[in-house]
C-alpha cells in the first residue's frame, strides 16, 4: 500500500529525477531574478506567457509530460528507433537552411509563431541514440579504423551542418562524444593528438608565428637527438618524428591563419584572442576588411559580456546580494543574463555559497550519470549514458568558463538553467531517456 504506480516507478533512479527538478527550479529563480519587472504580480506572471520565466515554466510543464511519456515508454523503442531518429535529426538540420531566421548573428533557428526551435540543440539526443545504436552492434568492431571513422561520422556530421549555420559553439559540443568513443576502445593516441593539437592552436596564439616555429624545430632535434639509438635501428621513427614535425608547423604557420582568415567571423577571432589576453594580429584584422566595414557602426567592446559578468559573480561576495536585490543583473548590465551567462546571475543573487550548492549538484549529477552508465548490462544504454553524461559535463564546463573569463565566449546554454525552450526540452528527454533505459537495465538492448 501506498506505493508508487509500479508501471511508472519500477526501477527508476530517483535520485536523477529530485537533481532534475532542483535544477530546473534553480534555473527558474535565476530567470525570475533576472527579468522580473517590479510591481507585477508574480503568480499571474507565471501563467500569462509572456515573461521570459513564464515561458520557461511553460516549456517545463511540457518536459514534464514528455519526460512521464518516455517513462511510459518501452525501452526497446529508444533502440529500435535510434537510426531512424537520426535521419530526423539531420532533416531538420537540412531543413533550417530555407526556412531559418537570422536572429542575433545565427542562422541555426526556425521561428514557429511565437516559438523559436534550433535543431542544432535537439539533434544532439538523435546522435546520442544513434552512436550508441552503432557501438552496441554485435558486427561493430570498435578496434578497426573504418568502425571509428564511421562513429566520428555520426557524430561529426551534425556538426559540421551547425557551422554552416553560423553556430560554431553548439558544433563543437558534438565533440564531446568522442569521450563515448574513448570508453568503448578509441585509441588514446587519437585523444592525445586532438589535445596536442588543441595546445598546438593555443600556442599560435601565444607565441609569434616564426618563433613557434623555431621552438618546434628546437623540440623536433631534441627528441630525435635523445631517440638517435631507437631510430639508427629503426629509420621508420625517425621519419615519424620529422613528419610529424613537419605537420605541427604546416599547422601554425598555414593551417591555423586560413582558418582564422577564411572560416572564422572576426568577432569570434577577437574573442578567442581576448581570451588569452592578445590583440588580434593586423593580418587577420585586414582580412575581415569587407566584415568591418559592412558593420562599422556596430562596433562595439569585445570584453565588454565577460567584463560585466566578472563584475557581477564578484559583487555577490559570499552569501549574494539576496533575490531581487541584484545590481548587475537586474538593470541589464551584463548582456544574455538569462541565457548564455544565467551563471553570473547565480553568482550575484547567490553568492559564492549559492554557486558552490550549483556545481554541487552538476558533479552529483555527472557522478550519478556515470555511476548508472557502469551499471548497465546493455552496451546501448552505457554508451547512450556516456553520451548524456559528456553533452552535459562539455555545456556545464565550456558556459561556467566563458561566464569567469576562462574560455572564449561561444554561446552555450547551462543545463536546466538558461532560458531557451529548445535547451530545456533537449537536456529534459536526454536524462529522462537515460532513466528510462536505466529501469530496465537488466535487458539486453541492441
Amino acid at each position: 500500500m501506498n506505493q508508487r504506480n509500479p508501471a511508472i516507478s519500477k526501477g527508476i533512479d530517483w535520485s536523477l529525477v529530485w537533481i532534475y527538478l532542483l535544477l530546473v527550479t534553480i534555473g527558474l529563480t535565476a530567470i525570475f531574478a533576472a527579468t522580473y519587472s517590479e510591481g507585477d504580480p508574480v503568480v499571474q506572471s507565471f501563467l500569462r506567457f509572456r515573461t521570459d520565466y513564464s515561458k520557461q515554466f511553460f516549456f517545463f510543464c511540457i518536459g514534464l509530460v514528455l519526460a512521464l511519456f518516455i517513462l511510459l515508454t518501452d525501452s526497446k523503442f529508444f533502440s529500435a528507433t535510434a537510426n531512424l531518429g537520426y535521419a530526423l535529426g539531420v532533416f531538420f538540420l537540412l531543413l533550417v537552411f530555407p526556412l531559418h531566421s537570422n536572429i542575433k548573428g545565427t542562422e541555426s533557428i526556425i521561428k514557429l509563431g511565437a516559438f523559436n526551435f534550433q535543431p542544432a540543440e535537439f539533434s544532439k539526443i538523435f546522435v546520442a541514440l544513434a552512436l550508441a545504436k552503432y557501438l552496441s552492434r554485435p558486427e561493430t568492431d570498435f578496434t578497426k579504423t573504418r568502425s571509428q571513422l564511421i562513429a566520428g561520422a555520426i557524430a561529426l556530421f551534425p556538426a559540421a551542418l551547425t557551422i554552416l549555420q553560423s553556430e560554431t559553439g553548439l558544433a563543437l559540443v558534438y565533440l564531446a562524444f568522442f569521450i563515448v568513443m574513448y570508453r568503448e576502445g578509441l585509441p588514446s593516441l587519437i585523444l592525445v593528438v586532438g589535445f596536442s593539437a588543441a595546445a598546438l592552436i593555443v600556442a599560435t596564439l601565444v607565441f609569434e608565428k616564426f618563433t613557434l616555429a623555431v621552438i618546434l624545430t628546437a623540440l623536433a632535434l631534441l627528441v630525435i637527438y635523445f631517440t638517435r639509438r631507437q631510430w639508427k635501428r629503426r629509420t621508420s621513427f625517425a621519419v615519424n618524428i620529422i613528419f610529424t614535425w613537419l605537420l605541427c608547423v604546416g599547422i601554425q604557420l598555414y593551417a591555423v591563419p586560413l582558418v582564422f582568415k577564411k572560416v572564422l567571423k572576426l568577432y569570434q577571432v577577437e574573442r578567442i584572442y581576448s581570451t588569452v589576453g592578445k590583440e588580434v594580429p593586423d593580418e587577420y584584422v585586414q582580412a575581415h576588411s569587407d566584415e568591418i566595414a559592412k558593420n562599422k557602426d556596430k562596433k562595439k567592446d569585445i570584453n565588454y559580456n565577460v567584463r560585466q559578468s566578472k563584475i557581477a559573480i564578484g559583487s555577490g561576495r559570499i552569501t549574494g546580494k539576496g533575490l531581487l536585490k541584484a545590481t548587475q543583473t537586474r538593470y541589464d548590465f551584463v548582456p544574455e543574463q538569462r541565457t548564455d551567462f544565467i551563471f553570473c546571475t547565480v553568482g550575484e543573487g547567490f553568492g559564492f555559497l549559492g554557486s558552490v550548492v550549483l556545481l554541487g549538484l552538476y558533479l552529483i549529477l555527472l557522478f550519478r550519470i556515470v555511476t548508472i552508465a557502469e551499471r548497465q548490462r546493455s552496451v546501448f544504454s552505457r554508451c547512450y549514458a556516456y553520451g548524456v553524461a559528456s553533452v552535459f559535463f562539455f555545456h556545464i564546463a565550456i558556459n561556467i568558463a566563458m561566464t569567469i573569463g576562462l574560455a572564449p565566449v561561444i554561446g552555450i546554454p547551462l543545463p536546466f538553467i538558461s532560458y531557451g525552450g529548445t535547451s530545456l526540452l533537449t537536456f529534459t528527454i536526454m536524462l529522462f531517456i537515460l532513466i528510462r533505459l536505466d529501469a530496465d537495465r537488466h535487458m539486453v538492448l541492441r
